[in-house]
């Protein structure tokens, strides 16, 4: 049963002015979430961790980096990982979204929600949920393995190991470079262990 640390990329711009990044390229960590990202590595270095996964975009490679320094690794990139297919979503702000009539379904009814030109909480949930059960059949026992994910990636994940029904994962609250760890074994369930953990602090806070 491997310990698996869900760990959400830092802040960028599009975190900070609520707009929806989605799949965008060249999205950067900004000056605050470099620094977030720094004290979360250094919060991990007693952790053992034995891998460090990422999605590909930029700025979880950017969260991911600082990590697997630390502990002599290199990042593994998987796609399985990667955020939401928003489609035509992607890079509108919340304020131009919430006024849209799909607005409520995603919000009340997210397992009906398909987003236009892009893909489904129910397959983004299913498509993180194989890759985790995945690579817990590859790890072994009590090792830790670090997966840097997107915040509705993780939310969906977490729902689906504690039995909480789709609908329900909205519920969920997941910060900028936070933690949230499992152990998921794929033939005995899973156990959340925290939830949006904020294993650091900064000095200006």
């Amino acid at each position: 049963m491997p310990v698996v640390m869900l760990i959400r990329h830092a802040e960028n711009e599009y975190v900070k002015s609520g707009r929806l990044a989605g799949r965008k390229p060249g999205v950067h960590l900004n000056e605050k979430g470099q620094a977030q990202t720094a004290a979360l590595a250094e919060a991990l270095r007693q952790v053992p961790v034995k891998a460090v996964y990422s999605s590909p975009l930029v700025r979880t490679m950017e969260t991911a980096v600082p990590i697997a320094e630390l502990h002599q690794l290199e990042v593994i990139v998987n796609d399985g990982l990667l955020e939401v297919d928003y489609g035509e979503w992607q890079d509108r702000t919340l304020k131009q979204l919430r006024r849209r009539k799909l607005w409520k379904t995603v919000q009340n009814s997210p397992a009906m929600m398909r987003f236009p030109g892009g893909e489904s909480f129910a397959e983004a949930q299913l498509r993180i949920t194989d890759e985790l059960n995945r690579l817990a059949a590859a790890h072994k026992q009590q090792e830790v393995i670090v997966c840097v994910s997107h915040s509705d990636m993780i939310k969906l994940a977490a729902a689906y190991f504690i039995g909480q029904p789709l609908d329900f994962f909205q519920r969920l609250i997941i910060q900028p470079a936070s933690v949230t760890t499992l152990h998921i074994a794929p033939d005995e369930g899973a156990r959340l262990l925290n939830l949006n953990h904020i294993a650091y602090r900064l000095s200006d806070e």
